[in-house]
């Protein structure tokens, strides 16, 4: 283009006035330099490559070791995926869908460009089949019949991965697919990447051996992992590998090594080699470097929502109230990850059953009349799929103002709290956070009235911290042997309208 332009811009000012003037009319002249303006302009933006950006974050403690442009806007590419499979397995989860359920094909999927698995309209895969078939040939077709399987249309999928996005802390990432394919206005960053990465990692362990096979039989085909790292670099165990032209090559690992564990996000790559080398330098370089300690509960697992209205564009919102006190029992240092809050941004019309437990302003009584007002509003949302529980809005805000008998900081009601035994280690269940102990306490006594059996030799406690300068309490249940009873526990809680997630002590 540069040459053309060189050629023409020659012909049109080097030659004699007379010569020309005789030899080609002036509106020609007129036209042909136009046209050379347009092409160079346009020729500019598709010549430059993507800007790099990366982070490496320990997913223990949410400490940031490593980062380039970590907030600057990028397209996701095939890492939209990681969003399609949390809320995948957050359906499987919940039981609203089965690794066996039938995922049908429709004529918009099976039309979606490669990489694709093939299936032609009316054909049908499972969703065992629909996740490797994502992991592994990040198969556009599948994950856009998988979206409307989940969400019951690719729109309203959408919809619900930027809700789910805001309820996980990503709040510069825009979903308007399944698939990553090319769409101006679908963004993120690095960091919500990292954030994404860990999440998954944390809230769905008995899914996340997915994102580590090496290939997938479908049919007669054989079909090999992307991520080139898995099996080749030691402590790599996924996650995602993602490529378009204006995006570049991106990739999303995971690593966990001697006890210590990280998430590292790289976009903007200037081909999958390229991308490669740097992941496997930031892996050997900042593995070594991530703490062996922390909780590994840094990314509040929100409880499922009717979809929001989304931006044009993603932009960073202005701090509302329930945004920046809403906690989830996290104090991560400020260079980390940190969500804003265990439950998403949503309109006043839905609001998360368990969300006085986070709210906290100067006023408690201004907070529950909040909460009140939300609950009672009456206005209609976008239909979903059967959430994990049905809300009990009321009775959470009455358990609240009544103010029930307070539970001790560390062992039973019967115990005074000045004499707290020491925190109860392993697997526990955490069911909120407050800036009120007496709040945090009332959370437990709710979940041990509708709880029953579930946590009769469960151990509530609370356990304070601070955040941005603020006193913050944890509501936690031990005495769980292991992951595998903790989250059972959580899974039953779930059914009886408790919010809850498993973590570690």
């Amino acid at each position: 283009m540069q040459a053309m332009s060189a050629a023409v811009s020659k012909t049109v000012f080097s030659a004699s006035p007379k010569k020309d003037a005789a030899a080609i009319p002036g509106w020609f002249l007129g036209y042909l330099l136009t046209l050379v303006i347009t092409l160079t302009a346009f020729a500019a933006p598709a010549a430059a490559a993507p800007k790099y950006a990366g982070i490496v974050v320990d997913a223990k403690t949410g400490k940031v070791l490593y980062s380039e442009d970590p907030d600057g806007l990028r397209y996701p590419a095939s890492l939209t995926k990681m969003m399609t499979l949390y809320l995948t397995f957050e359906a499987l989860e919940a039981g609203r869908i089965r690794l066996d359920s039938t995922v049908p094909v429709s004529a918009n999927a099976a039309k979606e460009p490669p990489s694709k698995l093939g299936v032609r309209a009316g054909g049908s895969v499972t969703v065992d089949q629909a996740i490797r078939a994502l992991v592994t040939r990040s198969a556009n077709d599948i994950a856009t019949a998988l979206g409307e399987f989940v969400g019951g249309s690719e729109s309203r999928f959408a919809q619900m991965m930027t809700s789910k996005a805001r309820a996980l802390g990503m709040t510069r990432t825009t979903y308007r697919n399944a698939h990553g394919l090319p769409n101006t206005a679908q963004m993120t960053t690095a960091r919500d990447q990292a954030r994404l990465g860990i999440a998954l990692r944390q809230h769905f362990p008995q899914y996340y051996h997915y994102f580590s096979i090496r290939s997938f039989n479908f049919g007669k085909q054989v079909i090999g992992n992307h991520n080139r790292l898995v099996g080749s670099v030691k402590g790599v165990d996924g996650i995602k590998t993602g490529y378009t032209r204006a995006a570049g090559s991106n990739l999303a690992t995971s690593a966990e090594l001697d006890g210590r564990s990280i998430v590292a996000v790289v976009l903007g790559g200037r081909s999958s080699a390229a991308r490669d080398a740097t992941m496997r330098k930031l892996v050997a370089e900042y593995l070594p470097k991530a703490s062996r300690g922390g909780t590994s509960n840094l990314i509040a697992q929100a409880a499922p929502t009717a979809p929001v209205a989304v931006p044009t564009a993603p932009v960073r919102s202005e701090p509302k109230v329930s945004e920046a006190r809403q906690m989830a029992a996290l104090d991560l240092p400020p260079d980390g990850p940190r969500p804003e809050s265990r439950y998403s941004e949503q309109p006043a019309a839905s609001i998360a059953p368990a969300a006085t437990a986070y709210a906290g302003e100067s006023s408690q009584k201004k907070v529950i009349n909040q909460v009140m007002d939300k609950a009672m509003a009456n206005v209609s949302a976008v239909p979903t799929p059967a959430p994990e529980f049905i809300p009990e809005r009321r009775e959470e805000v009455a358990a609240v103002r009544t103010n029930k008998p307070a539970l001790d900081q560390v062992t039973t009601a019967s115990t005074k709290a000045s004499k707290a035994a020491a925190l109860p280690q392993g697997w526990v269940i955490q069911i909120g956070a407050s800036p009120d102990e007496k709040m945090a306490q009332g959370l437990l006594q709710n979940a041990q009235d509708k709880g029953g059996k579930v946590l009769r030799s469960a151990t509530p406690f609370t356990v304070a911290f601070t955040n941005n300068g603020e006193q913050m309490y944890r509501a936690r249940f031990g005495g769980f042997g292991d992951q595998k009873k903790a989250v059972e526990a959580c899974n039953m809680l779930k059914k009886k309208g408790i919010s809850c997630w498993a973590a570690q002590q």
